[in-house]
């Protein structure tokens, strides 16, 4: 039985890991981390829990979480590249669901994040994990960087088409949106109910922080750069990822090749769904599953092909994945304590 430690107790993402684990046959969480929340029962923040846990929140000490198998990390950007050295030091391994050790050079990071990088000598060893594109380094890596929820129904839809070196590289366009949740457990104006409710709007569109990151891993796939122009919305709804992705054909395709294409790609690959040709994919049929469900067309035939990608941001898009990551970390068959179907209605 692993122990598994969670930095970062209180957020979406860490009830989420919480909620997902707490039918892991082959895992027990030993620690979970919370400053504001230290010495309450995670059971009465979390009611849902009841009868899963006996657990209570405690301060993020090294020393504890040193003597986990595998530490989760579910918390804003900063906070793992202070700990993480010490973690590593210790032998205890780490699937960061934080932007943190997602952006392989340390000066693009500080540029869009606004500081220094705290802990840069770790980059060049940082698997992404991806399992996907990187499921052999996912399995011998230390840490882990789990991609971000955009990002993760951006490159999936992108990938096979790059790789076929069908599209044009320079030209790929991202209109995509996400359920308030996807901004984090935090009192905000801009995410309340009487805010959001009603409405669609765009956000980040001069520049988001998770472009940096979905260029990076496209520009890998492509083995060249890319040019990507990403726009962001906010839907009226708490869970759930739609991208809708346009790239221009740089040769002939039609749309059963690409469909074939797609298929072939994702044919071994237990968490992404093709979908037939004609039926597009929905966020509410991802709900609640570690499911990423991809559309293509061609419309009226001409140069332009378009995929649509859905996932569960906080699933797929966060902590289902990091689960599937620590899967594949500890040798464990991959979908272990993932095979929770959508939730319809």
């Amino acid at each position: 039985m692993a122990r598994i430690g969670i930095v970062g107790g209180t957020g979406y993402t860490g009830v989420e890991l919480l909620r997902l684990l707490a039918l892991h046959d082959d895992v027990e969480v030993v620690a979970i981390t919370s400053r504001a929340e230290a010495g309450r029962r995670v059971d009465e923040l979390f009611p849902n829990l009841r009868g899963r846990y006996d657990l209570a929140f405690s301060e993020p000490d090294v020393a504890l979480l040193a003597g986990c198998d595998l530490v989760f990390f579910a918390t804003p950007h900063n906070v793992a590249m202070n700990l993480v050295p010490e973690l590593l030091q210790a032998g205890t391994r780490v699937v960061d669901l934080s932007a943190d050790y997602r952006i392989r050079d340390a000066a693009l990071w500080s540029r869009w994040y606004g500081e220094p990088h705290a802990s840069p000598q770790l980059l060049p060893e940082v698997v992404y994990g991806l399992p996907e594109r990187f499921r052999a380094e996912i399995a011998g890596a230390r840490l882990v960087a789990c991609p971000g929820c955009y990002p993760t129904a951006i490159q999936l839809g992108f990938i096979p088409l790059l790789e076929a070196g069908l599209v044009d590289p320079a030209h790929l366009i991202a209109s995509a949106a996400s359920g308030a949740s996807g901004a984090g457990r935090q009192a905000k104006i801009d995410n309340l109910l009487s805010e959001v409710s009603g409405s669609f709007k765009a956000y980040g569109v001069s520049g988001h922080r998770h472009l940096p990151e979905i260029e990076q891993g496209l520009a890998e796939v492509q083995g060249g750069p890319v040019s990507l122009t990403f726009v962001p919305h906010l839907l009226p709804m708490v869970r759930g990822i739609h991208a809708t992705l346009f790239a221009r054909l740089s040769g002939e395709a039609d749309l059963p090749a690409l469909q074939a294409l797609f298929e072939e790609r994702y044919r071994d690959e237990p968490f992404v769904d093709v979908l037939p040709v004609g039926m597009y994919p929905q966020t509410r049929t991802v709900k609640g599953a570690n499911q990423c469900q991809i559309s293509l067309a061609l419309p009226q035939e001409r140069d332009t092909v378009v995929v649509m990608s859905t996932i569960d941001n906080l699933v797929k898009g966060a902590s289902g994945q990091a689960v599937q990551n620590m899967n594949i970390m500890l040798g464990l068959p991959e979908q272990r304590g993932l095979t929770q179907v959508g939730l319809l209605p």
